[in-house]
């Protein structure tokens, strides 16, 4: 069942119940809390009293009393008198004998009906009858005290008039719950909004954003469920770039290593078939086999990293260490390497100790690959800087080049995994080497930035907190 054929039937279902509940509890409460007389049982008691008198075919006080002490027997709280048309009291359950002028007995029943509840005075009600021309009157009186709390009533004199309180009546029934069937049917409406989206999510969809600034629990929800929609599309996103990324790793990785590999093939069958013509070619053939085995290896390695970030296992152990003594170590590594290829190679360190909580291993390792990326990509410059300061709080690494550099719009994107600037760098790495150092600059709660001009300076600088 729909919720809106719900709604509907509960709300008449509702309307019935409360009716019946409205008829019932005033009937209940009526007997429990609002004892006495009202105006009706007065004059079915009257009306009662002048039926049995008329029976009697007379109006006399011998045959009056008895009737009248019977009805006063069963209602104490009430006074009985008979009196004649001249204001002779021809009987009174009371025992009291009264000729009343026209004055007292217009001053017993003034203002009635609307002194039935008054406080002030006795209630008296006038009731007539007939008897061969000659008028009786009946005269019923009790105090207030004796009468209900609460009355009313409709005086109805033809069907038309019910139009005049049956609107009114109807309304105040039936507005709260058109209220309630309204915002039934709102709350409906936004649930059935949010229901359509759910059935819609999907990650190769578009995002479905609903708009409800409601501060309620579904407006909450609906909140919510953007949120998640945001999410689930931005984990789709990084979802297609890894693939991609992948995708182009395999494809890299295929150029990367079939190129060596034909290399070492060829020299490797120069040298096992003798064909080379003295022992300088065959020292260079084997250095040739030696270096393109190493690049193999240091692509191995990237793959071995890229496993290892999926995976979430890099791990880091802290401990005071010699930082500059560290970097010159390895600035003298490069400049062996360098010697002879035409290098300028600028170095900055202190001549004295700048100790650091570090993982060595990890820094040593990032600032390895920020020096391969500036040799590697930087080498139409022919320099290469490495520099240590030291501040209050933190040290801060440089390495810079001379080369091509890097365009603005790709400063951000060179840090993503398997992201290269542009198709010429393609078969040098796998475009993982600056992923790794920003990886290991942010697990030691340090940053790292890019600074670069064409062929003017591009400066890698990283700062890591000196105490961890």
């Amino acid at each position: 069942m729909k919720n809106r054929t719900r709604i509907w039937l509960i709300m008449l279902i509702s309307i019935v119940i409360s009716l019946i509940l409205f008829v019932w509890l005033s009937t209940l409460s009526s007997e429990l809390w609002n004892n006495g007389y009202d105006l009706n049982e007065l004059n079915a008691i009257s009306q009662e009293i002048l039926s049995a008198t008329e029976q009697q075919n007379t109006y006399d006080k011998n045959e009056v009393q008895p009737i009248m002490d019977h009805f006063h027997i069963h209602h104490p709280a009430l006074r009985f008198e008979w009196i004649s048309s001249d204001g002779t009291t021809l009987y009174d359950t009371y025992g009291e004998t009264h000729n009343y002028s026209f004055e007292q007995l217009a001053d017993r029943i003034i203002n009635m009906p609307n002194n039935l509840w008054g406080e002030d005075k006795p209630i008296t009600l006038a009731y007539s009858a007939n008897k061969n021309g000659q008028p009786y009157y009946l005269l019923l009186s009790l105090s207030s005290d004796a009468m209900k709390q609460g009355q009313m009533y409709f005086f109805v004199r033809t069907f038309k008039a019910l139009y005049f309180w049956a609107l009114p009546l109807l309304l105040s029934f039936f507005v709260p719950y058109f209220l309630a069937l309204w915002l039934f049917s709102s709350v409906n409406r936004r649930i059935g909004k949010l229901n359509q989206a759910l059935n819609q999510v999907n990650i190769r969809s578009d995002v479905i954003v609903l708009d409800d600034k409601s501060k309620d629990e579904i407006g909450q929800l609906t909140r919510h469920y953007n949120s998640m929609v945001q999410r689930i599309r931005r984990q789709a996103d990084e979802i297609d770039q890894f693939e991609t990324g992948r995708r182009l790793l395999l494809s890299n990785l295929s150029h990367d290593l079939r190129t060596p590999l034909t290399m070492i093939l060829g020299y490797a069958e120069t040298i096992h078939t003798g064909l080379y013509n003295d022992e300088n070619e065959l020292r260079t053939s084997s250095k040739i086999i030696l270096q393109r085995s190493r690049y193999m290896d240091k692509l191995l390695d990237q793959l071995l990293d890229i496993s290892r970030l999926d995976g979430d296992s890099l791990e880091i152990h802290l401990a005071p260490h010699n930082l500059s003594e560290m970097m010159r170590k390895i600035a003298a590594d490069y400049m062996l390497f360098l010697d002879g290829q035409s290098f300028a190679i600028e170095v900055d360190i202190p001549d004295g100790d700048v100790q650091a909580v570090i993982d060595a291993s990890l820094v040593e390792r990032a600032i390895r690959n920020l020096m391969d990326n500036a040799i590697r990509y930087g080498k139409e410059g022919h320099f290469l800087g490495i520099g240590l300061v030291e501040e209050d709080d933190v040290v801060c690494i440089t390495v810079k080049d001379k080369g091509r550099g890097v365009a603005p719009e790709d400063h951000k994107l060179i840090f993503e995994r398997f992201y290269r600037v542009d198709g010429g760098r393609k078969g040098e790495g796998l475009g993982i080497g600056l992923s790794i150092v920003k990886e290991i600059v942010e697990s030691h709660q340090g940053h790292i930035q890019l600074m670069s001009t064409p062929y003017v300076e591009t400066l890698f600088l990283v700062s890591l907190p000196k105490n961890q």
